[in-house]
């Protein structure tokens, strides 16, 4: 059983990140070590020739990292990202954007994750982007 809810880690969003919250982000799934988020895309983070920008695909792919570590270790909220890599596959369409998240290797201080981003309701993945996180020593 995974260590933070849907509804839970959606209020850390609403709280800690209001970025995030701000521009629709939300987690629809958690399972221990996976998180799958979606993010309606609008205008704004659209660039020329009207596809979805890095930077937009990056955050969401950043936060689904964060909901799938605090599946494993609960909400730490001072884990946080040390590194990050992103490969852009396709084109993105205007769409809602779909991460789907899972742990690759958990450490006691590195979590090491990865994330598949689509455009909703196509099969090609528009992202694959790998993180580490690091996390926080446990409070004695």
């Amino acid at each position: 059983m995974a260590e933070i809810t849907v509804d839970q880690f959606n209020q850390v969003l609403a709280e800690e990140l209001p970025f995030a919250h701000d521009v629709g982000m939300r987690a629809t799934e958690i399972g221990k070590g996976t998180a799958v988020l979606r993010m309606p895309v609008d205008q704004s983070q659209l660039r020329p020739g009207g596809t979805v920008s890095g930077p937009t695909m990056m955050a969401l792919a950043d936060a689904a990292m964060y909901a799938a570590l605090l599946s494993r270790i609960g909400p730490v909220k001072l884990a946080v990202t040390t590194s990050f890599n992103a490969n852009f596959l396709h084109r993105p369409e205007p769409a809602d954007l779909v991460a789907e998240a899972s742990i690759l290797k958990l450490g006691k201080r590195l979590a090491v994750i990865e994330v598949t981003v689509h455009s909703d309701g196509h099969d090609a993945p528009v992202a694959h982007t790998t993180g580490t996180y690091s996390i926080p020593p446990r409070e004695k």
